[in-house]
């Protein structure tokens, strides 16, 4: 299977709904064996979708609803021409959760979806976000920004105009950059870095990567909101770290479990930025061991 065989089967597994701030792809998979836990709600990370999620899926979905979607200006959903911000991302994110009808979810984030969650969980703090949160795994992200090591490719997306723009070189530079965030012992496989492209340069995507990017400047400007609820939110907390990666590199980690004790943290040792895409089963195994315990 090719990727856009691969893509067109994954996005006739799920549907589109309506939010404010364009359509929105979700998909719903209810749990092989329903022991009345609380679904997962996974966030994904930028500049990919809830496509790179598929590897875990089925584990994640043996005894739980797993609810993934991807955020506005991203994969299967609308990219509307506009500025990105992590708060509009958090509106996603609570509309889609009404549209399948959860009202306590466990939360599993990602990378950009680690932001996400920590403006999710500070409108809990603040008493006005539509469910309940009572679990949440976190992965590699930049949940401290100072700290985070950003790609060459990052860094010039930042440095850009947020205008349109296309690099015109087929997606070259977007998968050499990708690519390097992988570890030497589980490179990204061509497949893997083709679907990413295939989603990324839908509906004309990969011209917005220095909107979709500008989430970084939304956490520079509001960390102590977002990583201030991530600290802070009473639901328990469990990290899983791909211990090689070179942009949210390991001190993050420590320094999170260091703000909140109570988390288990486990290292995924030869894991980079990617840890359900490189290593599926033991990152399955680690989220859902820290889900149900």
């Amino acid at each position: 299977m090719d990727e856009h065989e691969e893509i067109a089967a994954w996005e006739a597994a799920g549907r589109r709904i309506d939010t404010p701030t364009g359509q929105v792809w979700l998909r719903h998979v209810p749990a092989a064996t329903d022991h009345g836990l609380d679904p997962v709600l996974v966030l994904h990370g930028f500049p990919t979708s809830s496509h790179d999620w598929r590897h875990v899926l089925g584990a994640l979905s043996a005894e739980r609803d797993v609810v993934l979607f991807d955020f506005v200006g991203f994969g299967l959903s609308d990219k509307p021409d506009h500025r990105y911000r992590l708060e509009d991302q958090a509106d996603v994110a609570e509309a889609v959760v009404a549209a399948v009808g959860c009202d306590r979810v466990a939360l599993v984030s990602h990378d950009m979806g680690n932001s996400v969650g920590g403006e999710l969980l500070a409108r809990d703090l603040d008493g006005r976000l539509g469910f309940a949160v009572s679990r949440r795994v976190l992965t590699n992200g930049s949940i401290y920004i100072d700290m985070a090591q950003l790609t060459d490719g990052q860094q010039l997306l930042l440095s850009l105009d947020d205008a349109p723009f296309d690099l015109g070189d087929g997606g070259a530079a977007f998968r050499d950059g990708m690519a390097s965030t992988f570890s030497p012992d589980h490179p990204a496989g061509d497949d893997e870095l083709a679907c990413a492209w295939a989603l990324t340069a839908r509906a004309d995507g990969h011209t917005l990567l220095a909107r979709t990017i500008r989430y970084v400047e939304d956490r520079r400007a509001r960390e102590a909101r977002y990583t201030g609820a991530i600290e802070s939110h009473p639901a328990p907390l469990g990290v899983v770290w791909g211990r090689v990666d070179p942009v949210a590199v390991a001190a993050m980690a420590e320094r999170l479990v260091a703000a909140r004790p109570d988390a288990p943290l486990v290292w995924l040792d030869d894991v980079g930025h990617w840890p359900m895409v490189e290593t599926p089963t033991p990152f399955a195994d680690a989220v859902l061991g820290m889900l149900d315990g």
